[in-house]
């Protein structure tokens, strides 16, 4: 039973380490120079990189964190074989490690410790090709038509898990797959909202940058 559980251990912190990894910061500082934490929302995730360093830097970012949630299969699959929740706890811990870096930690001026990184969206949608691979056929473009359309990143990575969330609830009701893989797009949708927090509240007020087609046309309008 100690080993099992020391196992169970290793797995999440490995995934956590591995969500971890700054991929936006260290793009953006080899491709710019610049320190993404220092870039508009001070996250480190494919949009702030973009913002920071341009397309090229913003997709290469996109690509490593999409990564990070992938590679969580290869180490359940290594350590704990046909493991479901398994699985859904370590894209979990990947998520909260891109949105907590340890690798970002920084004290404040009271000296208390804080944590920083992305908004897991990307992460997230990782962990969900971990669990289902084809699931990028939905998430991808659907993704793509609310950040073109609705016009903000922050609904964009909210849409992320909550498409999973759907995905994952219609293969269980036809019984493709179990019902445990729905558990980990509501808890990737709950820890997704907790980091968005002043982006919803920012959308509330009607204040949240707009991007894609509805700021190209706000722009061409002016």
């Amino acid at each position: 039973m100690l080993i099992i559980i020391l196992n169970a251990l290793a797995v999440l912190a490995t995934s956590f380490l591995i969500g971890s990894i700054p991929s936006g910061l260290i793009v953006v500082k080899i491709a710019s120079g610049k320190d993404v934490r220092t870039v508009a929302s001070g996250r480190t995730g494919t949009t702030n990189a973009m913002r920071a360093a341009g397309f090229l830097a913003g997709l290469v970012t996109l690509i490593l964190d999409v990564s990070k949630g992938v590679a969580t299969l290869w180490l359940v699959q290594w350590i704990y074989p046909g493991s479901a929740w398994m699985q859904v706890f370590a894209a979990i811990a990947a998520i909260l490690g891109h949105n907590y870096s340890i690798f970002l930690a920084h004290r404040d001026e009271k000296g208390r410790l804080h944590f920083s990184g992305g908004a897991g969206g990307a992460t997230c949608f990782g962990g969900a090709i971990a669990l289902y691979p084809h699931i990028f056929l939905f998430i991808l473009p659907l993704g793509v038509i609310v950040f073109l359309f609705i016009g903000y990143a922050s609904v964009t990575t909210l849409s992320v898990p909550l498409i999973a969330t759907v995905v994952f609830i219609y293969r269980a009701i036809s019984g493709e797959a179990s019902w445990i893989y729905v558990v980990y797009g509501i808890l990737a949708e709950l820890v997704v909202i907790w980091a968005l927090r002043p982006n919803i509240q920012r959308l509330r007020m009607g204040t949240e940058r707009i991007v894609g087609l509805r700021a190209y046309l706000k722009s061409k309008m002016k």
